[in-house]
C-alpha cells in the first residue's frame, strides 16, 4: 500500500475517532495513569526510526485529539512521562481495552500498531 493511501486511511480514522475520544466525560482519568497514544513533534524518539515515525502517525491519527500534539493532555491525560509511570504491557492493555473515558482500540488498530505505539510511549520518561 502506498504512502498516500496509508495517510488517507489515517486521516479518515482521525476524523472518525476524534469524536469517539470526545470530551472524556466525568470518568476521564486526568492523573496521567492512562495511556492512549504517543506524542507529536514534542515527543520524538531519538534515532528517528521508521517504527517511531509509524507510531507517531498512528498517534496523530487516533490519539492527538484527546492527548494533544505534544502529549501534554487535553480531554485525555498528559502522556509526556507515561513510560515512567506504566510498563509497556500496561500501556498495551490501556490502548486495547480503554477505560476511564478512553475508548478501546483493540478493534480499531492492528496489533502491530498497538505494539509500535506502546514501544514508542514507553520511551517517554
Amino acid at each position: 500500500m502506498g504512502k498516500l493511501a496509508i495517510m488517507s486511511i489515517l486521516f479518515s480514522a482521525l476524523i472518525a475517532l476524534s469524536s469517539a475520544c470526545g470530551g472524556g466525560g466525568a470518568g476521564a482519568d486526568k492523573s496521567g495513569t492512562a495511556a492512549g497514544g504517543t506524542g507529536g513533534t514534542g515527543g520524538a524518539v531519538s534515532g528517528g526510526t521508521a517504527e517511531a515515525a509509524g507510531a507517531e502517525a498512528v498517534y496523530k491519527a487516533n490519539c492527538l485529539a484527546c492527548h494533544g500534539n505534544n502529549l501534554q493532555g487535553a480531554s485525555g491525560p498528559n502522556l509526556q512521562k507515561v513510560g515512567a509511570r506504566l510498563t509497556k504491557d500496561q500501556i498495551v492493555a490501556k490502548i486495547q481495552n480503554g477505560g476511564g473515558g478512553m475508548p478501546a482500540y483493540k478493534d480499531k488498530l492492528k496489533a502491530e500498531e498497538i505494539q509500535a505505539l506502546a514501544d514508542w510511549l514507553v520511551t517517554h520518561k
